[in-house]
């Protein structure tokens, strides 16, 4: 999953933005401390040092609390793939993509919190699909102007779908965590960035 950052309030933020703001970076804390998202609402108030009222006047339920949070990892983590791809061939556009997204963790703590939301998308994309959508569609976005780009060029089929394909090749490259477990116990080896690259790519060509 894409590297967390907790989301600092933007200057002139309201103290009620600032609140929202801190309970994402409380969840964010015991994600990184825990690789798992089974921890309670309370737990997140007491590591705010807040109170339920105030949690529920921003957040209806943790679901809500970690849709936002997820939200605004991948929208800051899109704004930079965007920066990194802007201007690129399509072929190399999409393997620094899919590098960026499948990079492994550069430490415990990012891995504890990759782990503890890769999870947790499974449980966002069945119970709140709708919302969970939203939260991905920039991704699925510059994944599919990559691949129009691409066809600009002549390098990527002129009959492909584009929509249906971003979504394939967005979900994934957002699965490689669980990719590279599963490819260590099938093939002996974990599966990495390139071999989703080089998969997309094949699926891609003119």
């Amino acid at each position: 999953m894409a590297k967390s950052s907790a989301h600092s309030a933007p200057t002139g933020a309201t103290d009620e933005e600032s609140r929202a703001t801190r309970f994402m970076k409380s969840a964010l804390a015991i994600l990184g401390e825990t690789g798992r998202a089974d921890f309670t609402v309370l737990e997140v108030v007491e590591r705010s040092k807040t109170s339920l009222r105030s949690f529920y006047q921003h957040f209806s339920s943790k679901d809500e609390l970690l849709l936002a949070l997820i939200e605004t990892i991948m929208a800051e983590s899109t704004l930079r793939w965007r920066q990194d791809t802007d201007g690129l061939p399509a072929p190399e556009a999409l393997r620094k993509l899919i590098n960026r997204v499948a990079h492994p963790a550069t430490s415990t703590k990012q891995d504890s919190i990759n782990r503890g939301l890769t999870f947790y998308n499974d449980h966002l994309a069945e119970t709140v699909p709708t919302e969970y959508a939203r939260v991905l569609a920039p991704v699925k976005v510059l994944i599919g102007e990559i691949i129009e780009r691409g066809i600009a060029e002549g390098v990527f089929a002129a009959d492909l779908d584009v929509d249906p394909t971003a979504t394939l090749i967005m979900q994934s490259a957002m699965g490689a965590m669980r990719l590279r477990v599963l490819g260590a116990e099938l093939n002996d080896a974990p599966l990495e960035a390139r071999h989703i690259y080089d998969f997309c790519l094949r699926a891609l060509r003119a």
